[in-house]
């Protein structure tokens, strides 16, 4: 039944990708999975780990990452080829899950850990919390992000990150309260900004995801370990601008 439900997955990532500049409905989307609405929506969230309207709107801001480092397509015109009919709430939601406005990623390129830092506000009351593990990767000698998120997707800002030069012990230290996807990727060397469609594994890109891990006030150290693998075509897309990141730092570095 698993295989059926991913084959049915499938279809639907790869019909999003067709289709970016139309308007793509639940019940359009379960149509092509064969599925009832109400079923499919529930499928799709547990294969994906994103409900099919948020995995949408991630594989429409991944295409406009891509736009905007490949051609001289003005925003406007981006917005519309993508399928968001308000240039205003394109922009809105670039800037919310890339990290940079459109204008701005298209002459950046990506973050910085000042700008991930600056998007921060000052420390919870009862972020006291740390996690802490080893990261292991298909990719030894690649840097590795690693970070909590509110969702199972690699975009928003994180609640706390680390950057570490290659693969091994990690430490998040002032975890706040609240349930967080542990998120961490590395990518081969002049792969740090994936913009591939649905097909095999990518090994030049890897990802692993750990959670939802439970913080609570004054909570002590836990222990989450993760395991680097090529991404796949169900893996939602990434949408933090890591390129720079994901170059050589030299150091670890952390942000919480």
């Amino acid at each position: 039944m698993d295989d059926v439900i991913e084959r049915a997955a499938l279809r639907v990532i790869e019909n999003m990708h067709e289709n970016l500049g139309e308007p793509i409905t639940i019940d359009d989307m379960a149509r092509v999975a064969m599925f009832s609405k109400f079923h499919f929506s529930r499928v799709f969230q547990r294969v994906t780990g994103l409900s099919p309207g948020r995995f949408l709107s991630a594989v429409r801001l991944r295409e406009a990452k891509r736009l905007l480092s490949s051609t001289v397509m003005s925003v406007t015109n981006i917005s519309h080829q993508v399928g968001y009919s308000s240039v205003g709430t394109f922009s809105s939601r670039f800037t919310s899950s890339v990290g940079l406005s459109p204008s701005r990623y298209r002459v950046l390129g990506s973050v910085t850990p000042q700008l991930l830092a600056a998007g921060r506000g000052a420390t919870p009351s009862g972020a006291t919390a740390t996690i802490a593990g080893e990261i292991s990767s298909p990719l030894p000698d690649r840097p590795v992000f690693a970070g909590l998120f509110p969702e199972r997707i690699l975009g928003g800002r994180p609640v706390c990150y680390t950057l570490l030069d290659r693969p091994g012990p990690y430490v998040l230290e002032n975890v706040p309260p609240g349930r967080w996807h542990l998120i961490a990727q590395s990518a081969a060397e002049g792969h740090e900004d994936a913009f591939g469609i649905p097909g095999g594994e990518d090994e030049a890109q890897c990802i692993a995801c750990s959670g939802p891990i439970t913080v609570r006030p004054g909570a002590g150290a836990q222990v989450a370990d993760v395991r680097l693998r090529p991404m796949r075509p169900l893996d939602p897309p990434v949408l933090l601008a890591l390129r720079d990141l994901l170059s050589p730092v030299g150091a670890a570095r952390q942000a919480c």
